[in-house]
C-alpha cells in the first residue's frame, strides 16, 4: 500500500473526503517527524513507538575496491512495533 492508497482507505473507512483524509495523514506524518527529529518519542499504544536512536561511528568497506572507509556517527529514526500489532501480523488478522 502506498500513500495514496492509504489516504483512499482512510477516506473510505471514516467517511471523510479524500482531501480531508490526505490532510489528516499529512498532519500525522508531520507531527511524528517533527517530534522524533526533536528527540521525542511518539507512542501509540497497541501499535508501536517511533523514536530516534544514535548510531555510533564505525568502519565500513567500499564494495568496489574493498577499501576500509569511516562511516560517521548519526541519528536515525526507529520504529518498535507494539504487542497488539505484532500479534495481528503473526496471525494475519486485520
Amino acid at each position: 500500500m502506498n500513500k495514496s492508497e492509504l489516504i483512499a482507505a482512510i477516506a473510505h473507512k471514516t467517511d471523510l473526503t479524500k482531501v480531508d483524509a490526505e490532510r489528516a495523514v499529512n498532519a500525522c506524518i508531520d507531527i511524528i517527524q517533527g517530534t522524533v527529529a526533536s528527540g521525542g518519542d511518539v507512542t501509540v499504544p497497541g501499535f508501536g513507538t517511533f523514536k530516534s536512536s544514535a548510531r555510533a561511528a564505525r568502519d565500513g568497506r567500499n564494495p568496489q575496491t574493498g577499501e576500509i572507509i569511516k562511516i560517521a556517527a548519526t541519528t536515525v529514526p526507529t520504529f518498535t512495533a507494539g504487542k497488539t500489532f505484532k500479534e495481528a501480523v503473526a496471525t494475519g488478522s486485520k
